[in-house]
C-alpha cells in the first residue's frame, strides 16, 4: 500500500506466540512509533492471525516465522486465499537461518528482521515495508540476494527444505538451538516449554532425521548452514 493511498499512522497486526514478547513489541511501537504506527490487533497462532488480518486489513503484519498451526508462511498463504492482497508482511524472528529467511520471502513476505532490532529501527522497517520497500537486517540481505541469483544455492535450499519438512515448527526450533550447543534446560527457558517437552521434541527430531545423537545433529545442521 503506497504512502499516497495511506493516511495517518501505519496500521499493524503483531503476530507472535509468546504473549510477553507481543506485549513488549506493542508497547515499544506505541512509545517509539507514536503517530507513525498503530497496533490494531495481536495474534498468537495461525488461525488467530488470519482472523485478525481478514478483520482489520492492516497495512503491515509483523509476523513471527514459527507459529502454532503452520508457521508465518501459512498466514500469508491463507490471508491471500481469503482475498487480502494489500496487506504487507514483515517477518520478525529470532531465527537468522537461511532456510527460514528465504522460505519466508518466497512465501510472500516483503522483509525479514531479527529480534535484536531496536525499536526505532523496527518502526522504520514497518513504515518502509508499508510504502513498498523490501527490508532486511544487514546480515540477511546478502544471502537472500545470493539465493535468488544462484540456481545452485536455490537447489541446495530445496534439498534442505525437503529434510526440514519432516519436522514440525517447534521441532525445528528445538533442533536449531540444540545444534548450536544449548542445553535442554536452556532450550526450555528460551522456548517457554518444559525440559520434558524438549526431550520429547529432540527424540522426534533425531528419529525423523535418522540421526543418533546431538553431536550428529550439530554436524547435520552445520553441513546445511542452518546454524
Amino acid at each position: 500500500m503506497s504512502d499516497a493511498r495511506r493516511t495517518g499512522p501505519v496500521r499493524v497486526v503483531v503476530v507472535d506466540d509468546h504473549a510477553m514478547f507481543r506485549r513488549g513489541v506493542s508497547a515499544e511501537l506505541g512509545a517509539t512509533g507514536a503517530g507513525r504506527v498503530r497496533i490494531v490487533s495481536e495474534a498468537a497462532d495461525v488461525d488467530e492471525a488470519v482472523a485478525a488480518v481478514v478483520a482489520e486489513r492492516p497495512d503491515v503484519v509483523l509476523l513471527d516465522v514459527h507459529l502454532p498451526g503452520g508457521g508465518g508462511v501459512e498466514v500469508i498463504r491463507r490471508t491471500g486465499r481469503d482475498g487480502v492482497h494489500d496487506t504487507r508482511f514483515l517477518a520478525l524472528s529470532v531465527s537468522d537461518a537461511a532456510e527460514d529467511v528465504i522460505g519466508t520471502i518466497r512465501g510472500g513476505a516483503r522483509g525479514y528482521v531479527t529480534k535484536t532490532i531496536s525499536g526505532e529501527e523496527l518502526v522504520d522497517a514497518i513504515i518502509r515495508v508499508a510504502d513498498g520497500d523490501a527490508v532486511f537486517s544487514p546480515r540477511l540481505a546478502g544471502f537472500v540476494l545470493d539465493a535468488f541469483a544462484s540456481a545452485g544455492i536455490s537447489a541446495d535450499l530445496a534439498s534442505v527444505d525437503e529434510d526440514l519438512d519432516r519436522l514440525t515448527e517447534r521441532e525445528r526450533e528445538v533442533m536449531r538451538l540444540i545444534a548450536r550447543g544449548y542445553s535442554y534446560k536452556e532450550v526450555a527457558k528460551e522456548l517457554f516449554i518444559s525440559i520434558k517437552t524438549v526431550e520429547t521434541h529432540m527424540s522426534s527430531v533425531l528419529r525423523k532425521l535418522q540421526l543418533s545423537s546431538r553431536h550428529e545433529l550439530a554436524r547435520w545442521a552445520s553441513d546445511r548452514k542452518l546454524l
